[in-house]
């Protein structure tokens, strides 16, 4: 291990600072371009870093929580160049695939607006902690505070060690998932104790004191007090316990504002890796929608939002593994308009599909740029052409970037 002082230059995509040195580039956590810093450097790596010259892009950290828990990576960036960072990890992302075209700037985020949250809750002696591994580690972070989630979710932590300390393992951590919707907290937790079943009382008690909307268990649902359900442009859908959401509400509407500008004049439109509806329900105030999707749970939040009426377009939807099933070019050829939002893995097959038919209108959103650059180099490849590209903060202060991306034929 050596001392050495380094020059940072660039912020990666996972927010540590790189500096290059005689041995290569160091990755120094914390560190911001145009700094100055100390450290002690092994195998490409800084620890104990000091700050010798500090970039006028620092500013102090949001939390208190910040330099231990691995939640976020970059608090401490000003706005402006922290947007900037985020619209680069797209444009390198898509450079890396031969895609040179311009990227929008960064749709920003907003403190206090992430309303789904993955917590781990661990025993130490006789106390229950909650929160978030420490970065690169298996500690838990005991969190006291949490200005990125929403602020129902941040007073319910108190409650929610409860809930753990009548639900903890004998051996091992206990993860819950944490939804915060207009009806109260959706709460599930995942390798809970098996004989929690002879909590039941105490459980809803405790749910109720804390006025959860619903409480599951290992896949049970022991009590629902109010469906925990999400408005999407007036409509009302309520996910099955720890399904997948869009993480703000705020980025779920840029996100389905960008599709819906897109689609423009299509009349009908799939919906591929639909989920719980998320476009679907909103395209269908405009469209014909084919809504397709592979978890069971999703497909059956789409269908009881459906069977109101609300003077909707058509609307049909099939569960499908899209990742061994893609939708072949010949059925893609029926519509108007292709919308996919496949999870991080990204949608090579159903990519390469579309890539063979003649949809006018493919509308990309991705959590994933190194997946999505790759989707979009086969959509390229294949006869279309990028019209726009525009990130969306819906993870901030941390290195993931949504972004959404418009092709034609």
């Amino acid at each position: 291990m050596t001392q050495m002082t380094l020059e940072v230059n660039l912020l990666g995509h996972r927010g540590d600072g790189i500096a290059q040195s005689d041995g290569g580039p160091v990755f120094i956590p914390g560190a911001l371009p145009g700094e100055t810093v100390s450290a002690r450097v092994a195998n490409g790596r800084a620890s104990d870093v000091t700050i010798v010259t500090a970039s006028p892009d620092r500013i102090d950290p949001a939390c208190r929580h910040f330099e231990a828990c691995g939640g976020c990576s970059v608090q401490h960036y000003a706005e402006k160049p922290y947007l900037a960072w985020k619209q680069d990890m797209v444009v390198k992302a898509l450079a890396d695939r031969g895609i040179e075209e311009p990227v929008g700037e960064t749709i920003a985020g907003k403190p206090g607006s992430r309303r789904r949250a993955v917590l781990t809750a661990t025993r130490a002696g006789r106390a229950i902690l909650l929160g978030y591994h420490e970065k690169a580690t298996h500690k838990l972070v005991d969190i006291k505070e949490c200005p990125v989630l929403d602020p129902a979710i941040v007073q319910s932590l108190a409650g929610l060690k409860s809930l753990c300390s009548e639900l903890m393992p004998k051996k091992g951590d206990l993860r819950l998932t944490v939804l915060a919707t207009p009806h109260g907290l959706d709460v599930a937790f995942e390798q809970a104790n098996k004989a929690y079943d002879s909590r039941f009382a105490a459980l809803s008690t405790l749910a109720m004191t804390h006025n959860l909307a619903r409480l599951t268990v290992n896949g049970e649902t022991l009590i629902e007090i109010r469906p925990p359900a999400l408005t999407m442009d007036g409509l009302t859908v309520v996910p099955a316990p720890s399904a997948f959401t869009q993480a703000t509400a705020e980025a779920e509407e840029a996100l389905s504002k960008l599709v819906l500008d897109n689609i423009g004049k299509a009349k009908k439109v799939a919906d591929l890796f639909a989920g719980i509806g998320t476009f679907a329900l909103r395209i269908a105030r405009h469209a014909s929608v084919h809504a397709v999707e592979g978890d069971a749970a999703a497909i059956a939040s789409l269908d009881r939002a459906l069977r109101v009426p609300k003077g909707l377009k058509k609307v049909t939807h099939e569960r499908r593994d899209l990742f061994r099933r893609p939708l072949m070019a010949a059925e893609l050829n029926a519509f108007d308009a292709v919308v996919f939002d496949p999870p991080r893995a990204g949608a090579q097959a159903q990519a390469e599909q579309i890539a063979a038919s003649k949809v006018p209108t493919v509308i990309a959103v991705s959590c994933n740029p190194a997946t999505l650059a790759r989707d979009l180099r086969v959509l390229l490849d294949g006869g279309y052409r990028i019209k726009t590209i525009t990130p969306v903060d819906q993870f901030l202060w941390s290195s993931h970037i949504e972004c959404v991306v418009t092709l034609e034929k």
